[in-house]
């Protein structure tokens, strides 16, 4: 471990943390929860918050992908992301969704603000994210495709999204 620089897990929760939270909202896939997991401990996400019937650990599945990375990253279970979205907003977070909507911005756009924490939403594998939640939503923000297919997998999506906000952060 020394030699790859990597952090025990000791270090890791004593780690200075991006202040982002990851909501996911009803996603089906236990891979894709352990790979957001993963994703969340390699660039110091805050915590995950996993929203109605999202799995969550222990699981055998969910642990095949997350590596031990649910033993790091911080999470909640929370039944009702609404609940869970106005919690958040009322502790100074900007709520962001990761959806293809109307006037949404485009990753390469959003700036993450000095002293801003922030809560993105990742949604369901197939019917996104709802308008009950993207009514609460200060921006909604997607991934530029230029190909035939126009969609991600949540888990790439969510690798591609966490590291642009970890690279703004990056000092220098």
């Amino acid at each position: 471990m020394d030699q790859l620089n990597r952090k025990s897990i000791e270090e890791f929760i004593g780690s200075k943390k991006i202040p982002v939270v990851v909501v996911l909202d009803n996603v089906r896939s236990m891979h894709n929860v352990g790979s957001v997991f993963r994703t969340a401990d390699a660039f110091l996400m805050e915590s995950i918050y996993l929203c109605g019937y999202t799995p969550k650990p222990p699981h055998r599945e969910i642990h095949k992908t997350a590596l031990g990375a649910t033993e790091t990253v911080a999470w909640r279970h929370v039944d009702d992301p609404v609940e869970a979205l106005k919690q958040l907003k009322g502790d100074g977070y900007r709520i962001i969704a990761i959806e293809q909507a109307r006037e949404s911005m485009p990753l390469q756009k959003f700036v993450f603000g000095e002293g801003e924490k922030l809560a993105v939403i990742f949604g369901n594998e197939v019917s996104g994210i709802g308008e009950a939640l993207l009514a609460i939503c200060d921006y909604c923000i997607e991934i530029p495709q230029w190909g035939m297919k126009h969609s991600l997998n949540i888990s790439v999506a969510a690798g591609i999204v966490i590291w642009d906000l970890f690279r703004q952060k990056l000092p220098g």
